[in-house]
This record gives C-alpha cells, sequence and structure tokens, in this order.
C-alpha cells in the first residue's frame, strides 16, 4: 500500500474518530436527573434489543505516557476493594430498570487494566452479571488484558468464567519504545502466554499495536508486525497515536524525544498494512486486521459489520451499551449516557442510590440518520443511500439535505480515486479507507461550522 504525499497532507486535519455520533465531546451536562433515566427506561423500547455491558476499570500499575484513557494509578487495596463492591451495587441498581426478557450478547472489559483485578474480583462481578441476566449462547466476552499483569493461571479463570476472547495491548516489542512511553513489560514471553491461550480452541486473540511514538522507526517497527504476524493472532489492530496533550497533560512528556512527522506516521502503517495483508489478513475499518474466517472478516463481506466504543462487532453481538463504572459510556439507541469520572463521586452516587451520570446527549431523529451513515462509511466502506432511503421511508434528497453533503467534496474524492459514486452508491476503494474520517466527516453537518478539538485524522 502506498499513499500519495499530497493526499496525507491535504487530509491530515483535526477530524472525529467517530466511535459516536455526535462525538463526546458534543455531551453536556446532566441538568434533569429523571430525564436521563427515563431515557435508560425507554431503551426498553427500542432496537436493538440485545444488551451489552461495558465494565470499565481505572486502575493501572504504572501510567504510559501515550495513554488517553481514563485511569487511575494505585495499589490502594481498599480504594479497589470499595470500587469493586460499588460496581456489584450499580448492576443491582441497573437491572430493575431493564426488561426482563432483555439478553446478554455482549461484555466487553475495558480501562485501565481490567486485570490488574484479582481474579476474585473478576468471578464476583461475572456471577452478579451472570444472576441477573440471561446471556445468549454466542455472546462475546472479552477482556482488554496488560500483558504486564497476566498469569497463566488468571488466563485459566477468565476462560473458566466464559471468556472467549482476550485483548492484549502490546504496542511494541522493541524495549527502547516501551521504556520512553513507561510502558510495564510483559510479566511473561508473550509467544508463551499466547501458546497458552490458543489452548483453548474457544478463545479468539486480538494484539493490539500503536504507531506515532517515539523512537519508532520503519525497520524496527517493520520487526515488531512481523513478530505479530507471526504469533497469528485471529486478530490485529494497529492504532494511530493521538497526541492531545491538551486533554491528556502527561502526553506534552514525549515531545521531548521526538514524534514521528505525518509522512513517517504514514510509512509505518504502510508497512503494517502491507505486512499483515501479506500474512491474509483482511483489513477492518481503518486500523484492524482479521483473519479471513474470522466473523469479522465474514461479517465485512456482507456488508453487516458494526461498532461501538468498545470497537467493531457483528450484528449478532451488536447490543444497546450499557456502561458501568467511573467514566463509562451507556451507548443507547435514544441517548448516551456518560458517569462521572471521579471515583469519590462514583462511589458517593451508587451509596445513595442514584446513577452517577454526570454528562448526556439525547439523539434525535436526524442524527440516529446520520449516525446509520457516518458507522456504514466507517465499518463496511459502503452504503446505498437508495436502501437507505426506503428503510427509513424518506427520499434520497431527503436524506442529502439532512447530512448537508457537499457533492463537490465527494466529486473530489471521487477525482483524487478514494471511492466511487454512482446511481446513489458510495464505496471506498483501498486507498480512501485510510481516509474514512474525512470521508465520514463530508455527511456530518457538525463539520461544516465545526469549533470542537479533535485529534488529527492520521
Amino acid at each position: 500500500m502506498k499513499i500519495a504525499k499530497e493526499l496525507y497532507q491535504k487530509y491530515n486535519k483535526p477530524t472525529p474518530r467517530y466511535t459516536s455520533y455526535p462525538p463526546a465531546n458534543y455531551f453536556k451536562e446532566v441538568t434533569d436527573y429523571n430525564a436521563v433515566v427515563k431515557a435508560i427506561k425507554d431503551s426498553n423500547t427500542e432496537n436493538p434489543q440485545n444488551i451489552s455491558i461495558y465494565i470499565h476499570i481505572p486502575f493501572c500499575g504504572q501510567l504510559c505516557t501515550y495513554c488517553g484513557c481514563n485511569t487511575l494509578i494505585t495499589n490502594n487495596k481498599i480504594l479497589i476493594n470499595n470500587y469493586v463492591d460499588t460496581l456489584l451495587k450499580e448492576i443491582d441498581l441497573l437491572k430493575p430498570l431493564l426488561d426482563d426478557k432483555r439478553k446478554i450478547s455482549q461484555i466487553h472489559w475495558g480501562g485501565g487494566t481490567p486485570n490488574f483485578l484479582p481474579i476474585e474480583d473478576i468471578q464476583a462481578i461475572m456471577n452478579k452479571l451472570y444472576a441477573h441476566f440471561e446471556t445468549l449462547p454466542n455472546a462475546e466476552i472479552a477482556m482488554e488484558c496488560h500483558p504486564a499483569h497476566l498469569t497463566k493461571d488468571y488466563v485459566d479463570g477468565l476462560v473458566q468464567l466464559g471468556f472467549n476472547r482476550l485483548s492484549f495491548g502490546i504496542q511494541d516489542f522493541d524495549d527502547k519504545v516501551l521504556d520512553t512511553v513507561n510502558r510495564q513489560k510483559p510479566l511473561l514471553p508473550i509467544d508463551e502466554i499466547v501458546a497458552h491461550i490458543k489452548s483453548y480452541p474457544q478463545i479468539s486473540l486480538n494484539l493490539d499495536f500503536i504507531y506515532g511514538l517515539p523512537f519508532q522507526n520503519l525497520s524496527n517497527y517493520e520487526q515488531t508486525i512481523k513478530r505479530a504476524a507471526d504469533l497469528s493472532p485471529d486478530r490485529l489492530a494497529v492504532f494511530s497515536y493521538a497526541h492531545v496533550p491538551w486533554i491528556k497533560k502527561q502526553q506534552k512528556s514525549l515531545e521531548k524525544f521526538g514524534l514521528p512527522s505525518a509522512e513517517e506516521k504514514i510509512a509505518l502503517f504502510e508497512s503494517a498494512y502491507d505486512i499483515l495483508t501479506g500474512n491474509n489478513y483482511i483489513p477492518i475499518g481503518l486500523d484492524h486486521f482479521a483473519k479471513p474466517d474470522d466473523e469479522l472478516s465474514i461479517s465485512l463481506k456482507t456488508k453487516q459489520l458494526h461498532r461501538n466504543f468498545q470497537g467493531y462487532c457483528t450484528l449478532d453481538t451488536t447490543g444497546q451499551v450499557y456502561a458501568l463504572g467511573v467514566s463509562g459510556i451507556s451507548q443507547l439507541t435514544g441517548a448516551y449516557l456518560q458517569n462521572t469520572k471521579s471515583i469519590t463521586k462514583y462511589i458517593k452516587a451508587i451509596n445513595e442510590g442514584v446513577f452517577p451520570i454526570e454528562k448526556y446527549y439525547f439523539v434525535n431523529d436526524n442524527e440516529k440518520l446520520i449516525r446509520e451513515i457516518i458507522e456504514q462509511i466507517m465499518c463496511n466502506m459502503y452504503i446505498d443511500f437508495g436502501k437507505l432511503a426506503q428503510e427509513k421511508n424518506r427520499s434520497v434528497a431527503e436524506i442529502y439535505a439532512i447530512t448537508q453533503v457537499d457533492f463537490k467534496t465527494i466529486k473530489e474524492f471521487e477525482d483524487e480515486g478514494l471511492l466511487t459514486f454512482d446511481k446513489d452508491v458510495l464505496e471506498l476503494t483501498r486507498t480512501g479507507q485510510f481516509f474514512m474520517r474525512n470521508i465520514a466527516a463530508a455527511f456530518d453537518p457538525n463539520m461544516k461550522n465545526n469549533q470542537k478539538s479533535f485529534s488529527k485524522a492520521l
């Protein structure tokens, strides 16, 4: 894969990542608690009916300086125990608001470092969920794991609790890169822990990497990705480092080491893309790769791929997301509800029997339509506006008017070889896949006069 320099220079500008629409920086402060509780109840009448549970564990052993997540560096066992107890209470608080007929299709643990918790805490929370909700037979039970805190016994414990997908945040195999960004080394050799996971045929493995960090270059990054491909995980993710020091102040410290230029970052991604596709991985969305027989690859082929805050998923595992823990964002069909980022406020609210929701956004019908268009572009790289118009009982012209799309921009994308657009069917090319955030933004009316801050597209 080779991306023209003039294209990435042109399109490397602040653009939403579109993990939600509207993005999280459009959320508002809660002023009417009853309204947000009503939004949870109203979700029972909306599709999808499946329930997706997200559990946020903010704790980490040390701070990775590139990190953009909501984390807390602590070894305070009392605080951690209080947090776990509060999560159990939050499940009890949520359960009465959800219809008993609804079933869990996905449980996703993120952080922070979920496996920083003792396995007994994971067991207590999972058992509480299993006691309160019925889980679909094909439900995806996933955890983001830090190899620095992962043992074979811990993996065995997760398997016994029904986990069937594990994701390792490796980021890079180069020690100098890891030391520079303050990333703890794996507790066990990666090859050894991967081999142990593969001894369980029901477990799907994902490996995560980042490009754009100090001291990454084409030579050492190629070695990292080749080693990753040799490990043969079911999926890999190659994320572009988002440098947002105005939000995450610790990222500022990386600037003294020098960050790769946009041109250097593109070269890193091009190399990773060529290595992974050369090993028969299928490109998924902007930065994921999956084996041809993986459910994501199959869903992409049938244009049934979806995405939420937790990543890409299939139609079968898609559900409205109910988030537990600090900073968690519930992603309902009609609303986004974000918990407080303060552990103190979180624990206090739950102990008082109220949801710790601090921010919200109620999605109107036009925004739901725009969200679906953007999701199709970001997931399936394809959208048939004629078919969408029939499904929504609207005219194609009305849909275009709602998005405020400028067809001169679409024609420009087409002339640059980023997409094809014929008879109201838009499809991204392989090169266009790299610019999908920019293409999606063309259908976002909020970007016409944008005043929000976003990371650069590339």
